[in-house]
């Protein structure tokens, strides 16, 4: 019968942790109202002149319809975070 022994356990590290990472700060809800604004805008005005030769017979909730199903996406998804990432660059640049 072979002998059993316990398992060999790690020896503790004294490896320094690293210091924690402060969050970024949320900006304020009248900044992300702005943000959002600057990318809804846009978004909306050019997706109104892109759907006005196609969608001129259509019913104006339809046009609604179609409208903010490709414009919310891509400001929720796409444009707001790139602006949040953009104005919180900004803002550590001026402290």
């Amino acid at each position: 019968m072979p002998h059993m022994t316990a398992p060999l356990t790690p020896e503790p590290t004294t490896a320094p942790t690293p210091a924690p990472v402060a969050p970024p700060a949320v900006p304020s809800v009248h900044v992300r109202a702005l943000i959002t604004w600057i990318a809804i805008f846009p978004l909306v005005s050019v997706g109104m002149l892109l759907l006005a030769p196609i969608s001129d017979s259509w019913h104006p909730i339809l046009r609604a319809l179609v409208l903010t199903a490709v414009v919310v996406p891509l400001a929720v998804y796409i444009v707001v975070p790139r602006l949040l990432r953009v104005h919180g660059a900004l803002a550590r640049r001026r402290r």
